[in-house]
C-alpha cells in the first residue's frame, strides 16, 4: 500500500469523532498498513486514522518516541481510563496543524485501554512523552486538535495565518 494523504487544518473531517471498530478484518489491516507507511515518511510520533481521512478508532504511535529508528505500535478503540497530574508538553506539534508548535497542558500519567491489531486487549500505563503522544492521538479520534488546547491568542494568530495562505493559494489558481 502507498502512503495516505494527511489532512490539514482547516479540513472539517478532522473534527469528526472516530467510529469504534467491531471487527478487525482485512480492510482494517490495510488501513493500518497505510498508516504505517505514512508515518514512516512523515516526521511524526503518532498518527490517528482521522488524520488520513478514515473515521475509524485507530491510532499508531512510535514507542521509541522519535529516536533514530521507529518501533510502531497500533492501538484500536483506545480509551483513557485514568489521568493523574499535569505537565506542560513543550513545543508540541501536529502533522495536521503544520508550521505550529506550542506548549500544551496534558496529564502527566494516564492509563489507556484498547486492543492491538490482532484484537488482543491492551492496557498501557503511560507517563511523560508516551502519555503526551497517546493523549494527542486520542484527542484526534474525538475530533479535537491540539490547536484547541493552546492559548486563544496563539490560536487566533495561527488561524489568521492559515486563512491568509488559503486566500493567497486561491488567487494563484
Amino acid at each position: 500500500m502507498t502512503t495516505m494523504e494527511i489532512l490539514t487544518y482547516p479540513d472539517t473531517f478532522l473534527r469528526q469523532s472516530a467510529k469504534q471498530i467491531e471487527n478487525i478484518d482485512e480492510k482494517i489491516q490495510q488501513i493500518i498498513n497505510g498508516m504505517y507507511e505514512t508515518i514512516t515518511v512523515n516526521p511524526g510520533l503518532g498518527l490517528a486514522a482521522i488524520q488520513v481521512g478514515v473515521d475509524k478508532s485507530i491510532l499508531i504511535y512510535d514507542e521509541l518516541h522519535g529516536q533514530e529508528k521507529q518501533l510502531l505500535k497500533t492501538l484500536i478503540n483506545p480509551r483513557i481510563i485514568t489521568r493523574e497530574g499535569t505537565l506542560i508538553s513543550e513545543n508540541e506539534g501536529c502533522l495536521s496543524v503544520p508550521d505550529l508548535r506550542a506548549d500544551v497542558k496534558r496529564s502527566a500519567r494516564i492509563l489507556v485501554e484498547g486492543v492491538d491489531e490482532k484484537g488482543s486487549p491492551l492496557r498501557i500505563e503511560a507517563e511523560g512523552l508516551l502519555a503526551i503522544i497517546l493523549q494527542h492521538e486520542i484527542d484526534h479520534l474525538n475530533g479535537t486538535l491540539f490547536l484547541d488546547r493552546i492559548s486563544a491568542l496563539k490560536r487566533g494568530f495561527y488561524k489568521k495565518r492559515v486563512k491568509k495562505r488559503l486566500k493567497k493559494d486561491g488567487e494563484k489558481k
